[in-house]
């Protein structure tokens, strides 16, 4: 029975020792792996990969950009990713941790070997192992040994080496070692991975997501003023580290600055108020900022103190550990006054509209509020390359189909505000406002419109911008400036177009000017051309589907090809013509007297047609162009508190002198064994060996060149 005993016993122990083994190998392996050279190289592929990712793709952007950029498929799988603030993800900062703890370990494993190795000698060497060396050299001297090994030693150390002199029995051993700052360049080299990627943690967004996690803090989403918004949403003075942004417009002040989050803002406030007096702002001829700095006062919320300063790009403002740093400008809610022309139906009534911009104004048409208007931006002044080539991208040849000519006139009329060229020609075209028009099921489009007539193939006009999508570029309705460098005359016909009678009105005034005679046979043709006149008019109204060029076109593809081209040189014609009839009979009733018929007016009348038929594409209730503004300028900084700023400055010092080391100090060592020579009393014999890290050409010479200083005097050395 108790040997039975003791054999469990014994099992038990050899069991629970295997598996103590069998712990400390898992535990000595994973060490391994951690502290590995290729563990730590994957690490710093992946974080090189990341930050691509970041650099490329812009991060902490509201989220309906990315959605507008990516879709809703690559939206929803970038965001599972963390791709829109990689840097603050957790995957990120988990590989930021690992590396750390890989490159630690792999410093506490090799550090106190190299550091032990910088203190050694290596005097435990034998006059045999020496000759085994590559670099070597023997030569006798009639000088006494003990003598030669002090010759030997100066000349040694005038070379930079540091000596020291060991015995050997009979023999004496000189080692000498230069350069082994060498291997403090590793240590200094990986101690700057672990002390930057510290400093980087230190700076990241762990410390905010510690106070959600442990004091319930919680991103704020919605709208409201800043000083009413709940505690659970804003963030502390003591907050170690934080970077946010607040915008001041001129005359205004904060204390508070808005840290974007993934689904909300952070609210971090400041231990002092910013209040912006004046925004300064300085362009190139480009249209590009040359300069932009800041006016401020600050004062101290704890004491009052209050004190002016300057804030520029470059050079920030810091005070009590918090640096403010110009990062842009914006408009500051500029004041702006616009009046809105009807681009629907019959009414050609204008009405003013005011706004302020990044507010709203509804759209009060004859008490239709069916739409808001969003004020996105105000420009006070465009610079544009309004160069052009030399070729007139109107010109259309006879051999181009009747579509391909209508589709490239039409694209020609909707593009660039400005052509490209090779050539610059940079001119100031003035203000624009840009605005955003929703209807009441929320749909928008954006518009973006120019104060001033702008002279665009020898022509002026009026630039309206439309785009569906953030996304996308504007497309520009070109509407031709009258006499009075107003759009009031393209209105005047565009109103008169949408009105059938006076469409009606147009067509006979036609016909009898285009037929005056009065004969029978004649009556009847007149009565054509005048429902000919009726039907493009018509058509090109859009009674139909479509209008403008387009509805012409497909008109004219009931005709056979073979006469196509004939009658679309008609029609346009009849077109044209009757066009003419119409703008005459618009200003009749509007009280005023007709123009001549010069070719100042034929211009205007073709650029009018082409900006009719441009206008279905406009598709906006009305055109709203700016008649005054009072601008209001803000400026944008950007507020940090970095306590691993410094922590990352001194880490690249010891990156700069790790790699320096590393790269361009090199590690000699160097043995000469000294003794008596056995076949020549009182003679010594002396046997040098040189060993080196990195087999260099450099090397080569020095040791060359300093055996032949050791050698100086003496006798040749044994072959």
């Amino acid at each position: 029975m108790s040997t039975s005993n003791n054999e469990i016993a014994s099992n038990e122990i050899n069991t629970a020792g295997i598996q103590l083994k069998t712990s400390r190998r898992w535990l000595a392996d994973a060490v391994e792996l951690l502290s590995s050279m290729r563990f730590a190289i994957s690490l710093l592929t992946i974080i090189a990969v990341a930050s691509v990712i970041g650099t490329v793709l812009k991060q902490n952007e509201p989220m309906p950009n990315y959605v507008n950029q990516f879709g809703p498929f690559w939206f929803e799988m970038f965001g599972k990713l963390g791709l829109y603030a990689v840097y603050s993800s957790w995957w990120f900062l988990l590989i930021m941790t690992f590396l750390v703890i890989s490159t630690s370990l792999c410093i506490a494993r090799n550090a106190p070997k190299m550091l032990k190795d910088v203190r050694s000698w290596r005097e435990n060497v034998r006059e045999q192992s020496l000759r085994n060396f590559h670099h070597k050299a023997e030569w006798t001297s009639t000088t006494a040994s003990d003598t030669l090994a002090q010759q030997l030693v100066a000349r040694i150390a005038a070379k930079g080496y540091k000596t020291k002199l060991v015995a050997k029995g009979n023999a004496i051993l000189i080692s000498a070692k230069q350069g082994a700052a060498n291997k403090w360049g590793y240590i200094f080299a990986h101690s700057a991975i672990v002390i930057i990627c510290i400093g980087g943690l230190l700076d990241s967004d762990l410390p905010i997501r510690a106070q959600q996690l442990i004091y319930g803090k919680t991103p704020f989403n919605g709208n409201g003023v800043i000083a009413e918004i709940p505690e659970e949403h804003r963030l502390g003075l003591g907050n170690p580290t934080f970077r946010g942004n607040t915008l001041i417009p001129e005359g205004s002040a904060s204390s508070t600055a808005i840290i974007p989050q993934k689904d909300g803002v952070m609210i971090q406030d400041l231990p002092f108020t910013i209040q912006l007096k004046k925004f300064i702002i300085d362009f190139y001829s480009t249209g590009m900022p040359k300069l932009f700095a800041s006016e401020v006062v600050i004062k101290d919320n704890a004491d009052g103190h209050t004190f002016a300063a300057t804030i520029k790009v470059n050079h920030p403002l810091i005070y009590k550990g918090i640096s403010v740093y110009q990062s842009s400008f914006e408009d500051g809610g500029s004041k702006l006054k616009l009046t809105a022309y009807p681009m629907a139906g019959t009414a050609e009534t204008t009405f003013p509209v005011s706004g302020e911009v990044n507010g709203t104004t509804p759209l009060a048409n004859n008490g239709n509020n069916d739409y808001t208007i969003e004020w996105s931006g105000f420009r006070p002044f465009n610079v544009e390359n309004m160069a052009r080539s030399g070729d007139d991208l109107r010109a259309v040849t006879k051999s181009k189909s009747l579509n391909q000519r209508l589709s490239d006139d039409l694209s020609n009329h909707l593009g660039n505000a400005a052509k490209s060229a090779v050539k610059k020609d940079l001119k100031n075209v003035g203000p624009s406002v840009q605005y955003k028009l929703r209807d009441k099921t929320g749909q928008a489009r954006e518009f973006s419109n120019y104060m001033q007539s702008i002279k665009v193939d020898d022509a002026y006009v009026f630039l309206a911008g439309v785009r569906d999508t953030p996304d996308e570029p504007f497309r520009y309705l070109r509407i031709p400036a009258d006499d009075d460098d107003s759009v009031q005359e393209w209105m005047r016909l565009r109103a008169a177009l949408m009105t059938p009678e006076l469409r009606t009105a147009a067509a006979h005034r036609y016909a009898q000017r285009a037929i005056p005679e009065s004969r029978e046979g004649i009556a009847l043709l007149r009565v054509q051309l005048e429902q000919s006149a009726m039907r493009g008019l018509s058509l090109f109204a859009g009674d139909g589907k479509e209008a403008g060029y387009m509805a012409i076109s497909k008109f004219l593809e009931q005709v056979p090809a073979q006469e196509q081209e004939k009658a679309a040189d008609i029609f346009m014609k009849i077109l044209n013509g009757s066009m003419w009839d119409l703008w005459q009979v618009a200003r009749e009733k509007g009280g005023l007297k007709e123009l001549p018929a010069d070719e100042k007016h034929a211009r205007f009348l073709q650029l009018s047609t082409n900006a009719l038929s441009d206008a279905s594409f406009y598709n906006a209730p009305v055109y709203l162009q700016m008649t005054g503004f009072d601008e209001i300028k803000a400026s944008v900084f950007q507020v940090t508190r970095s306590p691993g700023k410094k922590v990352v400055y001194l880490g690249c010092l010891l990156l700069v002198l790790g790699v320096f080391s590393m790269l361009y100090v090199r590690e000699r060592r160097l043995w000469v064994w000294v003794r008596p020579d056995h076949d020549a009393p009182g003679q010594s014999h002396a046997l040098m060996a040189m060993s080196s890290q990195r087999k260099t050409l450099d090397f080569e010479k020095e040791f060359d060149v300093l055996k032949t200083q050791l050698m100086q005097s003496e006798a040749p050395p044994k072959a």
